[in-house]
């Protein structure tokens, strides 16, 4: 299920990989993948694509097939009917039956950002077919949510903004996207200079598309709502993730409790550590994520 990328992408970025083309679960995936051995899902954040992975995607190809797709409307992972609105659930279920099609039925999940989030899910609710599962950035969304404050919700404010009914956030953003991506990688990186060109100009190129924008408030629409509903019923009946947890986050995460702590109600089998980095860590520590990653998934 090799294709070749529309003109805007370039396999330059993960030599080694192919192009990516799979309608499942009712959504036409696209992204790259490639290498041999156990299968390795990655999973990119907001307001990316899966170009995030260009560092680490090449590096775990030497030791695992790496599936690495758009997350359903974002990028060109284009969906079909989009009611009932693309919860994680819908979102994990629609990956896994991706995989299933190209042949993974056990896959381990590394995702940083949103693609965390529908990767725990995934985890919780497909444990059948998650070897592994890694969080870079990230704590559960019910966990998130109980410790959001003034300190969170400044440095979050997109939280609150794109949860808001439709079309409020959609108008807003339409007016400069690229003014308001650039103000987000900004912020998540230290700095808009930290984003390669490369990069910049894919993440800015699917942001100014509508259906992308909407896709992105949708998911933050069903974090606020349908998630945090999933997440509250998981915690009530104890429902634990049954494979093993590698968590990754910034050394300048200043919650009260640490992602460890936080991630070991939700799993008996967590480890993991502060990385010197901003909150893009596939960009700006790829090197220490791709080694972490190797430890934690046996790779060479």
């Amino acid at each position: 299920m090799a294709y070749e990328l529309p003109p805007h992408h370039s396999l330059e970025s993960f030599p080694g990989l192919s192009g990516l083309q799979v309608d499942a679960g009712g959504v036409s995936f696209s992204g790259v993948t490639g290498g041999s051995g156990p299968a390795v899902l990655l999973l990119h954040g907001y307001p990316q694509t899966y170009l995030a992975w260009r560092y680490i995607a090449p590096q775990l190809a030497r030791s695992f097939t790496v599936v690495a797709p758009d997350l359903p409307g974002y990028g060109d992972s284009k969906t079909g009917a989009d009611t009932p609105r693309w919860t994680k659930r819908r979102v994990a279920g629609a990956l896994t039956s991706m995989m299933k099609q190209l042949g993974h039925a056990e896959f381990a999940v590394v995702g940083h950002d949103r693609g965390a989030r529908a990767g725990y899910r995934l985890a919780l609710d497909h444990r059948d077919h998650v070897t592994h599962y890694a969080s870079l950035a990230v704590v559960p969304t019910l966990d998130a949510w109980d410790a959001a404050n003034m300190r969170f919700g400044l440095a979050n404010f997109h939280w609150f903004l794109l949860a808001q009914p439709f079309d409020l956030p959609e108008r807003l953003l339409s007016a400069d996207p690229d003014a308001f991506i650039d103000a987000a990688l900004a912020r998540m990186a230290g700095g808009i200079d930290h984003i390669d060109t490369v990069a910049l100009s894919a993440y800015r190129r699917a942001f100014r598309n509508p259906s992308v924008r909407r896709a992105m408030c949708e998911d933050y629409r069903a974090a606020a709502h349908e998630d945090l509903a999933h997440d509250t019923a998981d915690r009530a009946a104890g429902t634990m993730l049954n494979c093993p947890v590698l968590a990754l986050w910034p050394d300048s995460f200043g919650g009260e409790h640490s992602p460890l702590d936080i991630w070991r109600r939700w799993a008996s089998n967590v480890s993991g550590k502060a990385l010197r980095a901003g909150h893009l860590l596939p960009e700006e520590c790829p090197g220490e994520v791709t080694a972490e990653l190797l430890a934690f998934l046996g790779g060479r």
